[in-house]
């Protein structure tokens, strides 16, 4: 408790911390990222369809996917520890789980590091994590590049892209049907996004190299930095269950469903959330909306699908029922929260 909190019922708001007060605004980014896509403009030649986790290209009788995305502010969580040892496997399932969610199979990964300065050091353990990120996609990392620009970079950015291939009648359609059932998969934890919140959270009274007061870990930033779960082995009984679609439940947390259309989404039996959001919504202040708005929350990858086929794919997986999709305006329900 903070000096004075309690004395003043307006305390403890003004203490609350948010995704936006940790420097991260999402409708902003959202609005930011509609500008860029109005100004790139629509499909040029070689068009493929929309996905809202790949692009994808028509090459005849299949079509090519690509992603991108990088480690976001985790990297200052592993240059404060001196460990690069996981990031880059976040870097590449950050990649490879928006291709399963689309229903595409990732085939080869290139990698972007910039640097302020070259260390031999650092770079091992990034292309250590990126050979383990691949080799647990199975697909190919077929190389990258790397930039010294100290002008531009304080510490190192990455970055990487992922190519995959589909069937075009393997793409998942990602339009969810009212009286579809919601199967879920569970996270290994925070992965690869809301860690500007979650480090705000942390350091607001520890520091990364404090003792982890949960079980699993020795340090409060060794628990930050728990790699992000890779999906692709998911993508073969998602296919063979005939999944309408999938989120992978990153940046703006469980509205990420709402890519699966204007439907209701009512879990009601999500997957626990792990010991580091409890400690990050405590040390933070964070209310339980903002969190799941922000975080996984415990679970990664959710599916819709027939509920006939529900238990079916669950079984074949290591995911379970966790809902279902109902008519109505487009929103979330989860843990007695409306999003």
């Amino acid at each position: 408790m903070t000096e004075g909190e309690g004395d003043d019922p307006d305390d403890t708001a003004a203490d609350e911390l948010t995704y936006a007060d940790a420097g991260v605004d999402i409708d902003a980014s959202e609005a930011a990222t509609a500008a860029l896509i109005g100004a790139v403009g629509g499909d040029v030649e070689g068009e493929g369809t929309d996905s809202d986790y790949a692009g994808l290209i028509d090459i005849g009788d299949r079509y090519l996917a690509l992603a991108t995305d990088g480690v976001g502010t985790k990297l200052l969580v592993a240059e404060a520890l001196g460990d690069y040892s996981t990031i880059g496997i976040d870097c590449v399932a950050m990649n490879v789980n928006d291709l399963v969610a689309a229903g595409v199979r990732p085939v080869a990964f290139v990698d972007y590091l910039a640097v302020e300065a070259p260390d031999e050091r650092f770079s091992e353990q990034v292309g250590e994590g990126l050979s383990r990120g691949a080799e647990l996609a199975d697909m190919a990392l077929v190389g990258g590049e790397t930039a010294v620009m100290p002008d531009v970079i304080k510490g190192l950015d990455l970055a990487g892209t992922c190519a995959g291939l589909a069937p075009k009648d393997g793409v998942f359609d990602g339009s969810a049907q009212p009286g579809d059932a919601l199967v879920g998969w569970r996270s290994s934890g925070i992965h690869s996004n809301g860690l500007t919140l979650a480090r705000e959270a942390t350091t607001r009274e520890h520091a990364y190299d404090d003792p982890c007061p949960f079980d699993g870990y020795e340090t409060l930033g060794e628990a930050l930095l728990e790699p992000t779960r890779i999906y692709a082995d998911l993508l073969d009984p998602l296919r063979e269950h005939d999944v309408r679609g999938a989120a992978h439940i990153t940046g703006g947390g469980w509205t990420n469903l709402e890519r699966l259309g204007d439907n209701r989404y009512v879990v009601d039996d999500p997957f626990d959330s792990q010991p580091v959001f409890e400690f990050v919504q405590s040390e933070g202040n964070v209310s339980d909306e903002e969190m799941h708005r922000t975080f996984n929350m415990g679970t990664g990858f959710v599916a819709a699908v027939d509920a006939a086929d529900a238990d079916a794919l669950a079984e074949a997986t290591d995911g379970r029922v966790i809902g279902r999709v109902d008519d109505g305006d487009a929103s979330v329900s989860i843990r007695g929260l409306t999003l």
